[in-house]
């Protein structure tokens, strides 16, 4: 699990114990989605105004139902600087996965996104299954191909085939398309790995159980058979948010704003962390169910 060649938070690369498990052979698509929020009535995060005492000195404007959206710029920018491409769009939820005047018209079949860690995990619970360690996720983006790049094999592109939906160009001005998406692509678009499993890489990030913490510290135990919730929440805040104290989790697989000029993150090793209660355009989820 993990990786000593790319970025810091993927090392050390170590050994780690899983129990054996089914996984959804495909993220959650919005026609499963709005099936679960038809019989439930769930409401999700992105839908519901946020609490002013959990969020001290946050813009009114940030504070009402909204979701963050990726933003193309017109050139090149500081890739520095996130909010060069990201902003909160109030509206922006499931239902409008590109922004209030859009719809799930001809996207049922793409993966769910806007979903906050508490959707995913109700989800889950309805549907009688539960959310990924970051172990058993990692285990089962490397279909069997231990220690590879990517989820099928070491070249990006064999033979030139897009084998993901990524960006291809300069990130976050100019998208070539070569895999023919510029948003989410219907699940299974792409071939699944060894292990039968669709976009392991690419399309959507996918939200983990584990809480973030770094690999190399003692108190994370990443799934051990003795330990199948790893991490912290005690140790997973943002220490450049000081002020507010969300927990955050680890989410994979990297999604179609992933670039090679920025985040090269579309690899099974590769990890980030993500405020539990924070939705976005290119997050989205699939279960697994334990022996």
């Amino acid at each position: 699990m993990g990786s000593d060649k790319h970025y810091p938070e993927e090392s050390p690369a170590h050994k780690v114990k899983v129990h054996g498990f089914w996984m959804d052979a495909r993220t959650v698509t919005n026609r499963e989605f709005e099936r679960f929020v038809r019989e439930t009535e769930h409401v999700t995060l992105a839908e519901k105004p946020a609490n002013v005492a959990d969020y001290p000195g946050a813009k009114p404007e940030l504070l009402v139902p909204s979701s963050v959206m990726f933003q193309k710029a017109a050139g090149p920018v500081d890739l520095r600087d996130p909010y060069n491409w990201w902003t909160y769009v109030a509206g922006a939820d499931w239902r409008h996965p590109r922004g209030p005047l859009s719809s799930l018209d001809d996207l049922m079949d793409h993966p769910v996104v806007h979903v906050a860690f508490e959707d995913a995990q109700a989800y889950a619970r309805w549907a009688g299954k539960e959310l990924p360690s970051e172990a058993e996720w990692e285990f089962a983006a490397r279909g069997g191909l231990e220690g590879a790049e990517f989820s099928w094999g070491d070249e990006f592109m064999p033979g030139g085939k897009p084998m993901a939906n990524t960006w291809q160009g300069r990130f976050p001005w100019e998208n070539l398309l070569q895999d023919g998406f510029e948003w989410t692509a219907p699940v299974g678009s792409f071939p699944a790995n060894a292990y039968g499993l669709y976009d392991m890489a690419g399309n959507v990030w996918e939200w983990t159980t584990d809480f973030y913490l770094e690999h190399g510290k003692l108190e994370h135990t990443c799934c051990t058979i003795d330990n199948p919730r790893g991490g912290d929440p005690e140790k997973s805040y943002d220490p450049r948010t000081p002020g507010v104290r969300i927990a955050r989790r680890v989410m994979k697989g990297g999604s179609y704003l992933c670039a090679p000029n920025y985040c090269r993150r579309y690899r099974p090793a590769a990890r980030m962390a993500q405020a539990v209660d924070t939705s976005t355009c290119h997050l989205g989820f699939r279960c697994i169910v334990r022996a």
